[in-house]
């Protein structure tokens, strides 16, 4: 995200004022976004027998409660990251423990689908049009587009969360998913994958920079929401 206002401040397409103005926004709907989504593991775990989270202060709308400064980085400069881990014991849990991790994993996508389709309506009940996230502001720019900006912004963010985290490898929610809704005798050879998973994830991310195979994904799995949610593809391949 960052990068791209960067790159058009470097080329002298939009002036300080509107760069740092563009920055607080994108600030805003991540923060928004990663908060959202740690307190909905955390929830959804307390709501079914685990109290760890809320035992560690987790249950909170304080955003520095969640953020993993890594994952943050990456999220405003790229668009996609990771927030700390909320801490889950399956073994608290009032249900079999493979499903009831799949169930606090799948919260966390959920809610950014969820926060995304919600401001969607502000684009489907109105005569608002859905312009380029990236596209040079027009020189009048003022409260309305930055408004309008910032809307966009949590839609995609969230979206790019929601479909980053679905990506079954650990340490994502996918791959919790994934372990908690395979057959036993697959989930189990599966989830020994775990111990590997942030080799995983940096492989990906870094054959992702020379092959764009990441962003593909996200794209693609964001553009099949936003079709859903506002009836156009935002991500551009």
């Amino acid at each position: 995200m960052l990068l791209w206002y960067l790159y058009d401040l470097y080329h002298g397409e939009i002036e300080y004022r509107l760069f740092f103005v563009l920055v607080l926004i994108t600030a805003g709907a991540v923060l928004m976004a990663l908060t959202l989504h740690e307190l909905s593991h955390g929830l959804v775990a307390y709501r079914l027998g685990d109290p760890t989270a809320k035992n560690m202060g987790r249950l909170s709308l304080n955003p520095l409660r969640h953020l993993d400064p890594a994952g943050t980085a990456m999220f405003l400069l790229v668009g996609f990251g990771w927030a700390k881990p909320v801490p889950v014991n399956p073994y608290l849990l009032r249900t079999e423990p493979r499903r009831g991790m799949a169930m606090v994993g799948l919260a966390g996508p959920f809610s950014n689908l969820a926060i995304a389709a919600i401001f969607s309506l502000s684009f489907r009940l109105t005569s608002l049009e859905w312009h380029a996230l990236h596209a040079t502001p027009p020189s009048d720019w003022g409260l309305q587009w930055a408004g309008i900006h910032l809307i966009e912004s949590i839609i995609s963010l969230n979206l790019l969360l929601a479909v980053f985290n679905l990506i079954p490898i650990p340490p994502l929610d996918g791959f919790r998913i994934a372990v908690g809704i395979l057959p036993r005798r697959w989930a189990i050879p599966f989830a020994e994958m775990e111990r590997y998973g942030l080799a995983f994830l940096l492989i990906l991310v870094a054959v992702s920079f020379y092959t764009g195979i990441l962003w593909d994904i996200i794209s693609a799995g964001g553009n099949f929401f936003s079709d859903i949610f506002l009836g156009a593809r935002i991500f551009h391949d």
